[in-house]
């Protein structure tokens, strides 16, 4: 009994570690993965840089970006931020 009341703070602090901390980032990675695995040619995509474009090629792990006319940059997946919506 004794030692059960020694770790019961410890308990106590990794539950709250578990449900405050670790588990909501955890769902956050998921739905991240989500997305850039969902990824699709004509989406309009922020990169983690800050680089607004649209997908015009998807090769593997590699997309290429249209920034602006006749401009093409090649990227990784894991370097898309967010995705801001369809072109039309």
């Amino acid at each position: 009994m004794q030692n059960l009341q020694a770790f019961l703070p410890f308990i106590l602090l990794f539950a709250f570690m578990w449900f405050l901390i670790i588990r909501p980032q955890q769902q956050q990675q998921k739905k991240r993965q989500k997305m850039l695995s969902e990824l699709k040619k004509g989406e309009k995509v922020v990169t983690v840089g800050g680089i607004h474009g649209t997908i015009t090629e998807i090769k593997g792990d590699v997309l290429t970006l249209r920034i602006a006319d006749k401009v093409e940059i090649n990227i990784n997946r894991a370097g898309v931020g967010y995705v801001l919506g369809k072109s039309e």
